[in-house]
């Protein structure tokens, strides 16, 4: 008789196949942890610390950070060819620029450099999932609303209007320009009043979810072996080259040897040694370049001009609307400075307008001024009568990377910090732009100048020449 132990039993089976898949699965993660590039050690280590070395710091884990370290590791050559530390201070994002934004994508804009980079950076997002995807892990889904942009212009500026369709149409921009009749046609709802002219885009604009952008570019950076640390840059240590001109002007030439991480809560810090520095620590970028000396110099020299990059905080309005606009709204930006756009089903939209430059608000936090939306409800309801009757639902409060100088990014090296590069002062538009600036950059870094889109003129140089690239058209 065969023994009891050696008869087949079903119960048995279930125990052994369990089992089985059990040792099979740690089968996989230990083949896992053994492949090239894994962080493998057979040794504890504290996972909450940086690495002691990286080839690249990106100061700044909002999305332009995210996606200069995904575009550095797209290019490397060879799996951890390039060693790349991205540091945020805010582990739970709450505070973040990013996800704090309205979230808009547009091309009408009046450079040519900006209306590029829309143009490019909307075309990674049409095709994310062949970018950013992850193996087994869900499809990237942005939850892009394509209903476009609307600005209206008035007598004063159409002139203006008119001579941005005409660089937006040469970059290749699909924009219409609409007369107050047309617009009636195209939005029944709106008071034309005041309208003289209306610019459209086409397509390539509407708004998008900004975490799922954020998290996408971060989520593929990692997986492509990205380091992550939630801590902040608190100082740098670099050696000092003095040079002196034809005049006899001493210049110093500084180059970072390494940048000094602080973990949170904590007395603990880490010292990171790096090759490069990518300042994109966007609103306080201005600080993160002080601590290089940038702007601490003397007078009407390189080393006392700062980076004109400050953080100015804008308030975004929640306003239920059951019998407003419907779902085919493009997001509106009145001359008057107001816009808004719907906000999911049911009735929702956001709605805002940047203050006069007397009026910019403490940026000590981010609480909201309830009272402001005051001063936005008459032109709301002045321009879609529906609007008289809203309530206000809720609100919150971000900060722009505000550039002083000329409203525009600033991208590329400084002259005295030969290893500090600029990805900052966006202006409110750096959430749209980051696909884009995130390949300059790591062109500009690994390839050591722009290959797909010529962004020289945002360098430094322009704030040191004085000669500001203005850009009419910010929201």
């Amino acid at each position: 008789e065969t023994p009891a132990a050696l008869r087949p039993n079903r119960n048995n089976n279930i125990f052994l196949n369990t089992d089985l898949e059990n040792q099979l699965k740690a089968f996989r993660e230990k083949a896992a942890d053994a492949m090239p590039g894994s962080d493998w050690t057979p040794f504890e280590k504290n996972r909450s610390l940086p690495p002691e070395r990286a080839d690249i710091v990106i100061v700044g884990g909002g999305v332009v950070g995210w996606s200069i370290a995904y575009w550095l590791k797209q290019k490397e050559m060879i799996r951890d060819g390039v060693r790349v530390l991205v540091v945020e201070r805010d582990p739970t994002y709450s505070q973040a620029s990013t996800v704090l934004s309205a979230g808009g994508i547009r091309q009408q804009f009046s450079l040519l450099e900006n209306i590029h980079l829309s143009m490019a950076s909307a075309d990674f997002m049409r095709n994310i999932n062949e970018h950013l995807s992850v193996l087994n892990d869900d499809p990237v889904d942005l939850q892009f609303n394509h209903s476009g942009y609307l600005f209206l212009a008035s007598e004063k500026v159409a002139h203006i209007m008119e001579e941005n369709y005409s660089t937006q149409r040469y970059a290749g921009a699909k924009v219409a320009l609409l007369s107050p009749t047309q617009l009636k046609e195209k939005c029944p709802w709106i008071n034309t009043d005041g309208v003289v002219l209306a610019s459209y885009g086409l397509e390539n604009e509407g708004w998008f979810d900004p975490w799922m952008l954020l998290n996408a570019f971060r989520r593929k950076a990692i997986s492509m072996g990205v380091y992550q640390c939630f801590g902040e840059v608190t100082g740098f240590k670099y050696t000092t080259n003095t040079m002196t001109t034809a005049e006899g002007d001493k210049v110093d030439f500084r180059r970072i040897k390494y940048a000094n991480v602080q973990m949170p809560n904590s007395l603990e810090y880490q010292p990171v040694e790096c090759a490069i520095v990518v300042n994109a620590a966007g609103a306080f970028s201005g600080k993160v370049a002080e601590m290089m000396g940038i702007g601490l110099g003397l007078k009407d020299t390189i080393a006392g001009i700062p980076l004109p990059v400050e953080p100015r905080k804008r308030f975004i309005y929640v306003v239920h609307c059951p019998n407003g606009p419907g779902l085919d709204t493009p997001f509106l930006v009145d001359y008057s400075g107001v816009y808004f756009r719907r906000e999911g089903l049911g009735g929702n939209y956001i709605a805002g307008m940047s203050p006069e430059e007397e009026e910019e608000p403490e940026t000590n936090n981010l609480e909201v001024d309830h009272q402001f939306f005051q001063k936005i409800w008459p032109h709301l309801a002045h321009r879609v009568p529906a609007f008289e009757c809203l309530k206000v639902t809720s609100a919150w409060a971000g900060f722009y990377d505000y550039n002083t100088f000329d409203q525009n990014g600033i991208v590329g090296m400084h002259p005295l910090v030969n290893n500090m590069f600029f990805a900052t002062g966006f202006s409110g538009h750096g959430l749209q732009h980051s696909p884009a600036v995130g390949r300059a950059m790591a062109e500009l870094i690994l390839d050591g100048g722009f290959k797909t889109l010529d962004l020289s003129a945002f360098s430094f140089k322009r704030i040191m020449t004085k000669e500001p690239m203005l850009e009419r058209n910010i929201v």
